[in-house]
């Protein structure tokens, strides 16, 4: 990253600093969601975007981090909240590491029915537990500070990407995992431990959405399983991210920005209705046919940056 990139991701970082100064109640909340959903595509786009498998699955991550927060945080056990952060992180992570050995060698559609059933098997299984508080669900402790909650989404959204943007862009572990993506054949045939890099790119990305999960808990200060559970939740990043740029730093956090704004003016407007899907569909559907590689690619050198991109991994990859 160049002084001058650096120079306007300071500008960027400060007027998100500086926007809780002039937006009301609702809208700040608005703008909490943006960075909150922000942060989970940048997560799912780790294992979708850079290993190139897609995962239907990482609504159960982030359940995960909601509910050991929530458990955490409960009457008896009264934990602090941000001594919860690294346990739901941690439990995510290794869960990941435990189903991706096994499933991470599964290829294509049968990789993301495998994710996709083990997010609907840990669903069920927190509905009928009574620990969990079944249907009924958990609260903590409420914290009613709404510039709390947007600035503590905003350094951990600003973290997450710059941590992916350093593994994934400028780390030898980046350039393995794009290998892979591009051809897992000649990546394997090079000496890459392809199985490896894959499991420990499905944990991070993992540990990243839990991180939100907990967050999320504290900030409604109460869930139940459908609301951290619903395979809706891994849908909406999925499609942020082809939104915004499958495969790219900053592509996540474009199509998170339209998505979610687009969504709480049709709320606004309409209530809780499902005219948002059709509204949803049309704009896929017009990225899909205008733009191929996402709203990342309207941004000028983007293309360019891409090739010269692939034409670096291939140049590493030979020397690892």
């Amino acid at each position: 990253m160049t002084i001058g990139r650096w120079f306007l991701l300071a500008i960027a970082a400060a007027l998100l600093a500086m926007l809780p100064l002039a937006l009301d109640a609702y809208a700040l909340r608005v703008a909490t969601g943006v960075l909150m959903w922000a942060g989970l595509a940048c997560a799912w786009n780790i294992v979708g975007g850079y290993a190139g498998y897609i995962s239907f699955g990482h609504s159960a991550f982030f359940g995960i981090g909601a509910y050991a927060t929530a458990l955490l945080m409960q009457r008896g056990m009264d934990w602090p909240f941000f001594a919860t952060l690294p346990v739901a992180i941690l439990a995510a992570a290794g869960v990941a590491a435990a189903i991706g050995a096994p499933t991470m060698r599964l290829r294509g559609s049968y990789f993301a029915i495998a994710t996709w059933a083990f997010a609907e098997m840990l669903l069920e299984l927190v509905n009928v537990l009574d620990i969990t508080g079944g249907p009924g669900g958990l609260s903590v402790p409420p914290f009613l500070n709404e510039f709390f909650f947007y600035y503590l989404m905003l350094a951990s959204a600003l973290a997450a990407y710059l941590l992916v943007w350093g593994l994934m862009e400028r780390s030898r572990f980046g350039f393995r995992l794009r290998a892979l993506r591009d051809h897992e054949g000649a990546a394997e045939a090079m000496g890459i431990r392809t199985t490896a890099v894959k499991v420990q790119a499905f944990s991070l990305s993992a540990g990243i959405t839990a991180l939100f999960g907990g967050i999320y808990t504290y900030w409604v200060t109460f869930i139940d399983p459908r609301s951290v559970m619903g395979p809706e939740i891994t849908d909406q990043m999925v499609v942020m991210v082809l939104l915004g740029g499958l495969g790219t730093v900053w592509g996540p956090a474009l199509g998170a920005s339209l998505l979610w704004l687009t969504n709480r003016m049709v709320w606004a407007s309409y209530g809780d209705t499902a005219i948002y899907l059709p509204i949803l569909g049309l704009i896929i559907a017009a990225v899909v046919v205008f733009l191929p590689n996402g709203l990342i690619s309207l941004l000028p050198g983007a293309q360019s940056l891409r090739r010269r991109g692939r034409r670096l991994i291939m140049a590493v990859v030979r020397k690892l």
